[in-house]
């Protein structure tokens, strides 16, 4: 019997409109971009639009034009998160049927005195047998059995949910689908196999695995390149003042993404101009030159 054919490559960049793109976001637009074209494969644009509340009017057009300024190229249409909400619903019906699911009405004050780990409070499974009623959100139940994955860039990865950060949220109380349950959904559906993101995001790794096992859906590759950092060793964010990119600089700031990500251009590869440059990149990706990098600091940037 022969071996079964690898789906084709899959790629994605999948902003939240919460604001403009900054340095730090090119950066992860630019690596999930070139890793997907050098390897023959199709890169997918979503945008993340589930948290209304923490959106920012027209962010989501501000972030696809600038993309265009800076030739990105994407195939299909541009996702829209909010629009898969009946298939999120099903996802999350399939684990309450499962028994995997139970509404927990725990507060941020109730959970103050929990041990912490990188995604907040762990939780302690407080209302696992409680019968909730009222306004509640929903949580996933986990087991202590070791997720574990291979990081293209980053190694072997370990962690035991339960006991390092417990049952997760899956449906907010305001009702609204939590990120980590929209994200494997929306992957399953659009067929994504190689996931190119921030170090950032790989804390919701483990959780989203889980997940992905739960739904019998298929784990995608991962490699969780460095975060651009301020000299203060502060995250680069919209939250740390992080300033969005401008079509003015394109070649420049898409050069200096470039040299961020350790990739090496020459000094006068700007002259070329945006298709000059994006030629280069295609010629000379590595991804292997970020192996093992956590963060880069990131001073001048254009």
């Amino acid at each position: 019997m022969s071996a079964p054919e690898e789906a084709p490559y899959t790629g994605r960049f999948a902003p939240s409109p919460t604001g403009p793109l900054h340095f730090g976001s090119l950066m992860a637009a630019v690596a999930s971009y070139l890793d997907a074209r050098c390897n023959d494969g199709r890169w997918l644009v979503r945008i993340e639009d589930i948290d209304p509340p923490r959106e920012q009017a027209g962010a989501d057009s501000d972030i696809l034009r600038m993309l265009e300024a800076y030739r990105f190229e994407w195939d299909g249409p541009v996702i829209y998160q909010s629009t898969s909400a009946d298939e999120h619903l099903a996802a999350l019906k399939e684990l309450d049927r499962a028994g995997l699911t139970y509404r927990c009405n725990c507060s941020r004050r109730d959970l103050a005195d929990a041990p912490q780990s990188s995604l907040g409070a762990i939780y302690p499974g407080t209302c696992r047998s409680r019968d909730v009623v009222g306004e509640a959100a929903v949580r996933v139940r986990t087991g202590n059995e070791s997720i574990t994955f291979e990081d293209r860039l980053q190694g072997l990865v370990q962690h035991r949910l339960e006991s390092e950060s417990g049952d997760f949220i899956v449906l907010r109380r305001d009702g609204l689908i939590a990120y980590q349950l929209a994200v494997v959904v929306d992957d399953r559906l659009q067929g994504v196999t190689h996931i190119v993101r921030g170090i950032d995001l790989m804390d919701s790794t483990p959780r989203q695995i889980y997940l992905q096992g739960c739904l019998d859906a298929p784990v995608p590759s991962y490699a969780h390149i460095p975060v651009a950092q301020h000299s203060d060793g502060a995250k680069l964010s919209k939250a740390t003042g992080a300033a969005p990119i401008t079509a003015e600089n394109a070649g420049p700031t898409l050069v200096a993404a470039l040299s961020a990500l350790q990739q090496r251009p020459p000094d006068d590869l700007s002259a070329s101009g945006l298709d000059g440059i994006w030629s280069w990149a295609q010629e000379n990706w590595s991804i292997a030159r970020l192996v093992g990098l956590q963060n880069i600091a990131v001073q001048h940037y254009c």
